[in-house]
């Protein structure tokens, strides 16, 4: 069952924006991406208060993905991540980004703390921030 509502085409615009993220971390960074977007639709939280569908994560303006400016955004899904995309949407987890809301690649260490959030961990390039339970318990589920 679906932890968001989507469309087709909303599987295929989550898997293009994993793999643009991602695709350097493999297949566990791009579903931690994946987890991000689908917390950020789910919370009702935060920066992400008007985030009401998969479209408007991933097109968030201010504060959304670097990936939709790029050419590389813009190819066509392919089915492996089609596959990983439908598994977020699904509600699977997986730490460190099981929680989170931010992530992001910096030049050395992860701080401790982002946009006043707690560091939830790192894997590969990507660090990951997730809020206190009681600043968004929507996507504590």
């Amino acid at each position: 069952m679906a932890v968001v509502p989507h469309t087709e085409e909303d599987v295929r615009l989550l898997a293009r924006l994993m793999r643009a993220e991602a695709e350097g971390d493999g297949r566990l960074g791009m579903l931690m991406v994946g987890n991000v977007g689908v917390n950020r639709v789910v919370g009702d939280c935060l920066d992400f208060k008007s985030i009401r569908s998969l479209r408007d994560m991933v097109f968030q303006k201010p504060g959304g993905y670097e990936a939709v400016d790029k050419p590389y955004f813009y190819q066509r899904a392919r089915e492996s991540d089609i596959g990983l995309a439908r598994q977020v949407i699904r509600g699977w987890k997986y730490h460190p980004a099981s929680y989170s809301l931010w992530f992001f690649r910096p030049e050395g260490d992860c701080p401790t703390s982002w946009f006043n959030q707690n560091n939830a961990g790192r894997f590969k390039a990507h660090c990951f921030y997730a809020p206190e339970r009681e600043n968004c318990p929507q996507i504590y589920y």
